[in-house]
């Protein structure tokens, strides 16, 4: 099977001096831990590949025929400051799949050993970080937010330090581009204004074709990345995601979330939730993250003003905010239940995150209920989540009231309702339990959590939609994550 997959190289062809060639480093005793069926059957992959016999193409030990192993090189504003050169330090793109339809994705090996760019560390990810970015980046697709992929989980008996001395893993991330704000900002700072516009040529022949040939054409690329971002941002703020290290260098051209590490779902609602315990100063706290959104694409902005004119690039950036809250005012309105725009309806909305504020409700929780709502009645079987009851008996009556000026059942309102409020996002304490056990060697709850995130609008009867336990509020996660 391995004969018919094709892979072509597209960054080592094209752009010369943007990599180091190596190749990984592989794991001592590796095995395969998990993989995800649902995307490798969407890879065209078979069954066979995922053998023990085959373990040694996720362990970075075998490279398929077509594969041209290398690091990328980039730099990037980390928590704001300028960090210099940075680029691949524990990854390497393994090359670009084919698939039937035309498209291509990349192969990406993360933890796959020292390269050129590992600057102080030591080119390893561990088990704890693989499984969270497995469950994160599978949970945001499935929840139909565009991210990066995740296809295997590798496990070996190679120590690796962190705060303790944990099990080295690896993780093959599968994506459309892994191209970055930062790519564009290395070269950039090195003063080579022609390596930039290379790069915007590249993205723009692989990844906007329809682009080609237009006079205009950097400015359209440039106006579809703004968008993209404000689309990406606003659908994470939608369903309570944060990032967590919003840094330029983690930032996708595509509008991809990518590179999870000390990310959060919120449970309580606050919005000023930091879920990096790294984040000192809450830059990258969740209510924060549409202003970090436009700060990082007026960095991508200078970089590309050796040939898209100032004036127009800030023409470009003004369009930021007006998209980010048409993107999120759309989904509020869905998560509500309004289905037509009236003038009050934003106060509606903010009345309620302040209610939710106050009494720290459950993000998730309090919208799956909320769409239960039935428009004649004043029963609620979210008001017992309140204990002011009278403020939210005012609230709602004046949400029900803004209901029956809608024109569809309750029926229907509720089954659009259900299936844009999820009933399930992964919580820090559910990747905890899979992460304890899957390293004791036990998988069921890996693979248990995985299958129930494939399917987030579904009501489940077990304890995985239900509050986190005190101690899984109390989880800490940082830039090790």
């Amino acid at each position: 099977m391995t004969k018919t997959l094709a892979f072509l190289n597209s960054w080592h062809d094209e752009l010369p001096g943007f990599y180091s060639e190596l190749k990984p480093t592989p794991l001592k005793n590796a095995r395969l831990l998990y993989h995800s069926r649902p995307l490798a059957d969407e890879l065209g992959l078979d069954a066979s590949l995922f053998d023990a016999q085959h373990t040694g193409i996720w362990s970075g030990e075998t490279l398929l025929p077509g594969m041209q192993p290398l690091a990328q090189v980039y730099s990037g504003h980390q928590f704001g400051v300028w960090a210099g050169q940075l680029g691949d330090g524990r990854g390497i793109l393994l090359g670009e799949q084919q698939l039937a339809d035309g498209r291509k994705v990349d192969w990406h090996l993360k933890g796959a050993g020292l390269t050129p760019y590992s600057r102080m560390g030591d080119g390893r990810a561990v088990l704890r970080s693989t499984i969270r970015e497995f469950l994160a980046s599978e949970a945001m697709h499935a929840l139909g937010i565009p991210t990066t992929r995740a296809l295997t989980i590798v496990t070996s008996e190679t120590p690796v330090q962190r705060e303790t001395v944990e099990q080295g893993a690896m993780l093959l991330r599968v994506s459309e581009s892994h191209l970055r704000f930062g790519h564009f900002e290395h070269f950039y700072y090195r003063r080579e204004p022609e390596k930039v516009q290379q790069l915007a040529d590249y993205a723009i022949l692989h990844h906007w074709p329809h682009l080609l040939g237009l006079n205009e054409r950097y400015e359209l690329w440039f106006s579809d990345v703004v968008e993209r971002t404000a689309s990406l941002i606003a659908h994470w703020q939608t369903v309570g995601f944060a990032h967590g290290v919003m840094n330029t260098d983690n930032m996708s051209i595509l509008g991809l979330t990518m590179d999870y590490g000390p990310y959060g779902f919120l449970d309580d609602y606050q919005p000023e939730f930091i879920c990096n315990h790294s984040d000192y100063q809450g830059r990258y706290a969740f209510d924060n993250q549409p202003a970090v959104g436009l700060w990082n694409l007026q960095r991508l902005a200078q970089t590309l003003s050796p040939f898209i004119p100032a004036d127009r690039l800030n023409t470009i950036l003004d369009g930021y905010q007006p998209a980010i809250m048409r993107a999120f005012g759309k989904q509020m309105r869905a998560k509500l239940g309004l289905f037509s725009e009236q003038q009050n309806d934003n106060q509606i909305l903010s009345e309620l995150l302040a209610l939710m504020s106050k009494e720290g409700s459950d993000y998730t929780r309090t919208f799956r209920l909320l769409g239960l709502t039935e428009q004649q009645s004043a029963a609620s079987p979210l008001r017992d989540e309140f204990i002011d009851r009278a403020s939210f008996d005012a609230w709602f009556a004046r949400y029900r009231e803004r209901l029956q000026a809608e024109q569809i059942s309750d029926a229907e309102r509720q089954r659009k309702m259900q299936a844009t409020n999820p009933a399930l996002v992964l919580r820090n304490w559910l990747a905890q339990r899979a992460i304890a056990a899957a390293e004791q060697g036990d998988t069921g709850e890996l693979e248990k959590l995985h299958q129930a995130l494939l399917q987030p609008f579904t009501d489940r009867q077990d304890d995985i939609t239900r509050r986190p336990p005190d101690w899984g509020k109390r989880l800490e996660v940082s830039c090790s994550s």
